[in-house]
């Protein structure tokens, strides 16, 4: 009876096991293949130069250039608003009155989270009225899973009307009276700043972090504003070969420019990446910063540097020192466009 008891059990885990799939590898882990080497391409050809939501990967592959930090951000220092169609974060420098330089700051794919507030906080304490848009209607993703269905059920048009009211909004607060303007969005954020800077040609500025590209000439020269792109050279879903392709568009269409690219992979300087590579990020960051201080506040000197009391460490500061290695440092290149 043991015998028989015993052979069954032993037949019973066996074929457990065999039905449990393996456990999926951590996306920093040594052996193996990396997300970055694991990707396929698969996505559908875009038409217009428009390179679409995942650039050139299928949603599974681009889904796995991207991980949640478990980090917690530090308390939010603003308060939520109330636009006409959604509700958004807005961060306000302490003391300042208006007019006051502006920023709208658009998520990434997790959404309006914790750590997209803080970055709001952190342009706020350089100086600038920030107001982060939430373009999810109020929903915000913890999994991949749960990003993915935002980002794809996210609406272009509700989003469009958003950022429009975002945009309006700084102009008229009586606290910001905003008079000159700029976007920055990471990854989903990214396609949707570059989209602000093609519908608002009252825009002074739009940072584009690996966002969704439009490479057409004839649809870039609506763009009136400084565009600054930050791209990764390992990015697998919006490739050099794209943004080549994003800065040729720019230069032909005679949209003043200027795009950086780093040794890194996508979602690099994300807020909320968990894969969150510093030293690019870094790098990158102080060259966003100088841009934002260039085009909002030309008549303040060392705009740029960091605020006082920022403590070296990730995320809540500037890491890195912005040099570098050769490989590291970005190519940039400047063309064209709007002066006042």
């Amino acid at each position: 009876m043991k015998i028989a008891t015993l052979a069954l059990l032993a037949a019973f885990s066996a074929g457990a096991l065999a039905q449990t799939p393996p456990p999926t590898p951590r996306p920093d882990a040594r052996p193996g293949k990396t997300p970055e080497q694991e990707v396929k391409k698969g996505a559908p050809e875009k038409k217009g130069g428009d390179t679409g939501l995942t650039g050139v990967l299928d949603e599974e592959s681009f889904a796995r250039l991207h991980e949640l930090t478990g980090a917690k951000a530090p308390p939010a220092r603003g308060t939520m608003i109330t636009l006409p169609s959604s509700k958004a974060y807005l961060s306000l420098p302490e003391k300042a009155r208006a007019p006051l330089p502006a920023v709208i700051v658009i998520h990434e794919w997790w959404g309006l989270n914790e750590h997209i507030k803080h970055w709001t906080d952190r342009l706020a304490a350089d100086g600038y009225a920030a107001l982060a848009v939430d373009l999810y209607g109020g929903e915000v993703a913890t999994t991949r899973e749960e990003a993915m269905k935002l980002m794809s059920a996210a609406d272009d048009d509700a989003a469009k009307k958003v950022l429009a009211e975002a945009f309006a909004f700084l102009a008229k607060d009586e606290r910001i009276k905003a008079k000159r303007r700029a976007v920055i969005g990471w990854c989903f954020g990214g396609g949707h700043s570059l989209r602000t800077a093609l519908a608002e040609p009252e825009l002074d500025a739009a940072v584009i972090y690996y966002g969704r590209l439009q490479t057409d000439p004839e649809v870039l020269k609506s763009i009136k504003a400084e565009v600054l792109g930050v791209f990764g050279n390992q990015d697998r879903g919006i490739p050099p070969a794209t943004v080549d392709e994003f800065e040729k568009g720019l230069k032909a269409a005679g949209v003043k420019h200027e795009i950086l690219r780093y040794d890194a992979n996508h979602a690099f300087a994300n807020p909320s990446s968990g894969r969150y590579d510093a030293k690019s990020a870094g790098a990158a960051w102080k060259k966003v910063r100088a841009f934002l201080a260039k085009r909002l506040r030309p008549e303040a000197k060392g705009a740029e540097h960091a605020p006082a009391g920022e403590k070296k460490g990730r995320p809540s500061e500037n890491e890195g020192d912005g040099k570098g290695d050769k490989k590291d440092a970005p190519k940039a290149s400047s063309e064209g466009g709007r002066e006042d």
